[in-house]
């Protein structure tokens, strides 16, 4: 049996060490498990300690998905294995949630370069994995998108963090619709930093190993590390001079940021939903299926999405993720999630039974259960040490 993560190490001209993880899983699209989480968090840790390794690349096996998300199949199991048991009950889901975000913190706050490269289909988990990276890189394949509304979940795994610094009322819009991102839009709504062409990649990781890189190759060595910033340059000049000389003409996020400004602004929910409705027979193709995609969706999802960005709007990246594990357990325990992936996954009708079933019956007062902390009394929140709390 393949391992889920592939993990190996190649020697730059001068010594120094990339480390490069490969996601392994491309029948699923390499959609992340419990257990590619806990082996791509211990080896990030191991190669944080190591002097002689300058920088870390994450990848997708194939050619299709860099990761299309999470381990729904697992998932769904356990949340019928706890059907009405409470939110606490589900150990799989307490343990996915919180080590999942646990490792897309660490991400976020890697002290090394950490490139991802988001070719084809990045969702869900994979935009987790993804948006922490120092080096974002995308190609002409990449497909990116957060479509949490159409299994009944919403966009976590700090979804709430990025959509809020997106461009106006753009990264709103994307929560309700679950709309795609192509190359050219990942650039504007802020979710990438370089790209190269699929073909070119080999080409590139090359570049990475004829690259002289600072550090100790030989260990620790006398005296204090060489600074950071170098190896960034470094690995920044190295992405420049392989990026496609063609510049890319807008996408369909940027063409009609205007009008999803204006569809999205003010803090009524049921008018921004309605207006989003109205684009249904839209004459462009994308705005009709974000719209379709929205009205076949979860209304709890729409409500709970919204209300996140809502309440965590100017919080830390730590706090987002706190609150995100308690919505997320209450999804896994009472929400749409489970119906959600059965419809899309399991038994395929794609006919959801939603419940609430309507946006006027996912109400405000409804949504409150998903922010009541589900753990005893007095316990502290499993995800209490991941950085500064909000003072």
């Amino acid at each position: 049996m393949n391992p889920p993560v592939l993990f190996e190490e190649k020697a730059a001209s001068n010594g120094m060490r990339v480390g490069i993880a490969t996601l392994n899983a491309p029948q699923t699209l390499n959609g992340l498990s419990l257990e590619m989480v806990d082996l791509l968090a211990e080896r990030l840790d191991v190669w944080a300690r190591d002097a002689g390794l300058a920088i870390v690349v994450l990848q997708g096996a194939g050619d299709k998905a860099f990761s299309a998300g999470g381990d729904l199949h697992g998932l769904y199991r356990s949340m019928q294995q706890h059907r009405g048991q409470g939110a606490w009950a589900n150990r799989l889901a307490r343990d996915f949630f919180e080590r999942e975000y646990r490792l897309d913190y660490r991400i976020h706050t890697y002290p090394k370069p950490l490139l991802c490269w988001g070719h084809g289909i990045v969702m869900g988990g994979g935009v987790g994995l993804m948006m922490g990276a120092s080096h974002r890189v995308v190609s002409e394949t990449s497909r990116i998108a957060m479509p949490e509304i159409s299994i009944g979940l919403f966009p976590d795994v700090g979804g709430s963090w990025l959509l809020n610094r997106m461009p106006g009322r753009t990264g709103l819009f994307l929560a309700l619709t679950g709309a795609h991102l192509n190359t050219s839009d990942a650039f504007y709504a802020g979710v990438a930093d370089f790209r190269l062409d699929s073909a070119d990649w080999p080409r590139f990781m090359q570049t990475l190993l004829d690259t002289p890189w600072a550090g100790q190759a030989g260990g620790p060595g006398n005296g204090a590390p060489p600074p950071r910033s170098i190896n960034d340059g470094l690995l920044r000049r190295a992405l420049l001079a392989h990026e496609p000389p063609a510049p890319l003409p807008p996408g369909p996020l940027r063409q009609h940021a205007f009008q999803i400004n204006s569809l999205c602004s003010g803090n009524d929910l049921g008018a921004i939903h309605q207006a989003i409705a109205a684009l249904e027979e839209h004459a462009d193709p994308w705005l009709a299926r974000a719209a379709a995609t929205m009205l076949a969706g979860s209304p709890g999802s729409a409500r709970l999405a919204f209300t996140l960005q809502q309440r965590t709007r100017l919080c830390s990246l730590a706090d987002v993720f706190r609150t995100e594990y308690i919505a997320a357990l209450a999804c896994a325990a009472h929400g749409d999630f489970a119906e959600g992936i059965r419809a899309l996954l399991i038994d395929k009708d794609k006919q959801p039974k939603w419940n609430p079933a309507t946006l006027d019956d996912a109400s405000e007062a409804w949504v409150q259960r998903f922010f009541e902390p589900p753990w005893p009394e007095g316990e502290p929140h499993p995800l209490a040490d991941l950085g500064p709390p909000e003072n």
